[in-house]
């Protein structure tokens, strides 16, 4: 297979299965768009969605690792004990809602050590992704570029985002959004559309891929009493 983004083989193989996942996630983003008489409904249909996405991306995933454990928010296997693979759907209430910002995460991690990361929207069809040791870049429209966190540090410069809209009051002087979708805004603390992000602690299946991501872009990233991510160049805890 012809390697469609920088990279190694396994990272494209993982990629193709994604955009395949991706097609019929943005079938069902269409059918959902339809629901929203009724939200009971839009959730049940996602819920199932997710369930048909988790198969299939797995199915195709256990052709490049097959001995590989697999780790979902909702479902882990043991596997050879060496791969696993991580896998979650980031911002799946934005996509009830029929909100573009949702993405797939996945990564894949050996001997205890994520080794590759890919972060996916499929809406508009944006690919972040890093290899260890290789850096983090961003790739659409058969284009790929390399990503790296923000310059900014002066408090009135900052964007952070925010992992709840509740957390607003602890950053009143800088300016901060909140998506929805945890993967997103760690891939864009990456690629500097964010220059931090701050959470309560979250799933590692949704945080993984990000972890790797910021990293290989220059940023940090830890996750204690609250995940925090940023360019390096501030501490939430001073603003």
């Amino acid at each position: 297979m012809e390697n469609l983004i920088k990279g190694s083989s396994e990272l494209n193989k993982m990629f193709a299965a994604m955009q395949r996942t991706g097609a019929g996630l943005r079938r069902d983003f269409g059918e959902v768009e339809n629901l929203q008489q009724s939200l009971s409904g839009a959730r049940d249909f996602v819920k199932k969605a997710a369930k048909r996405i988790e198969e299939a991306i797995l199915q195709d995933l256990m052709l490049v690792r097959p001995m590989a454990g697999v780790l979902t928010p909702n479902y882990s296997k043991q596997g050879d004990g060496r791969d696993e693979f991580v896998l979650a759907l980031s911002g799946a209430e934005s996509f009830v809602r029929g909100n573009p910002l949702f993405a797939i995460s996945l990564a894949l991690r050996s001997n205890d050590e994520t080794k590759i990361a890919l972060i996916y929207s499929p809406i508009d069809d944006r690919l972040y992704y890093a290899e260890v040791g290789t850096g983090a870049f961003a790739f659409q429209a058969f284009h790929s570029i390399k990503i790296n966190v923000s310059g900014q540090k002066e408090p009135r410069d900052l964007m952070i985002g925010l992992g709840s809209c509740d957390q607003s009051s602890q950053f009143p002087a800088i300016s901060r959004r909140c998506t929805g979708c945890p993967a997103l805004d760690l891939a864009w603390v990456a690629s500097g559309k964010f220059d931090g992000f701050v959470s309560e602690p979250l799933d590692y299946a949704e945080i993984c891929a990000g972890e790797l991501m910021i990293l290989e872009a220059g940023g940090e990233i830890s996750m204690d009493a609250e995940l925090i991510a940023t360019n390096k160049r501030f501490t939430p805890n001073s603003l």
